[in-house]
Order: structure tokens, then C-alpha cells, then sequence
């Protein structure tokens, strides 16, 4: 396993789509039970569930898994800051689509009013 501090030495994620608990624990250098953890304290962290309750874990979980790690062992937050600035960053992440929507929606109504106006 690798500790701590190195994390920017975990392996690239390669270009699949879903991920066994086997594989991710790899990719994060995190204990498959403590991924199993993680799903209970983190609602962000949702692996798909197949036959007889498996984990698959799509690339998105994977980013996710490594930022709580870099979270929890890198910048010495507790479980539940760790859950308070993911959500919070989901929270910006919302806003940021949300005005990208807007504006793109304003950008078309524009088009469409000139169209009209012809």
C-alpha cells in the first residue's frame, strides 16, 4: 500500500468503464473495507450493484474515492469535513452548470428573437 503522502504516485485510471472494489482499492490505495466505509458516510459515493450485491464503480467514483482519500490522509480532515467540503463543492460545481445553462439559454432565445424580428 502505498501511505499518505504519496498519492500523486497512484496509477492512472485506465479507460474503462466500471471497476470492481479489487481494482479501485488498487487505483486508490485504499483497503477494499474501507471503500465499503466510505459508501456509508459519503451520499456522493453510490457504486452501481449487480448479482448478489457486487460493486462496480464507474470512473466518476474513482475521482471521487481519490479526493476523499487526499481529503482524509493528505489534508488531515475528519470524516464528516471531508462530506462538508465535498457537498460544498458540489454545491459550486451546480451553480457554475446552472449559469452555463443560462447563459447558453440566453444565447438561443437572442437567435431565436432575431429570427423572429426578420
Amino acid at each position: 500500500m502505498l501511505e499518505a503522502s504519496n498519492n500523486s504516485e497512484l496509477p492512472v485510471i485506465p479507460g474503462k468503464r466500471y471497476f470492481t472494489i479489487g481494482e479501485v482499492s488498487d487505483l486508490c490505495a485504499v483497503k477494499p473495507h474501507v471503500l465499503r466505509y466510505w459508501e456509508q458516510e459519503f451520499p456522493q459515493l453510490k457504486p452501481v450493484k449487480r448479482r448478489g450485491n457486487r460493486r462496480y464503480y464507474q470512473r466518476q467514483d474513482v475521482i471521487l474515492i481519490r479526493q476523499i482519500r487526499s481529503l482524509l490522509y493528505e489534508h488531515g480532515f475528519t470524516i464528516s469535513g471531508a462530506r462538508q467540503r465535498l457537498s460544498g463543492e458540489e454545491a459550486k460545481a451546480d451553480s457554475a452548470m446552472t449559469q452555463q445553462v443560462v447563459r447558453q439559454l440566453r444565447v438561443e432565445l437572442e437567435e431565436i428573437l432575431d429570427i423572429l424580428r426578420r
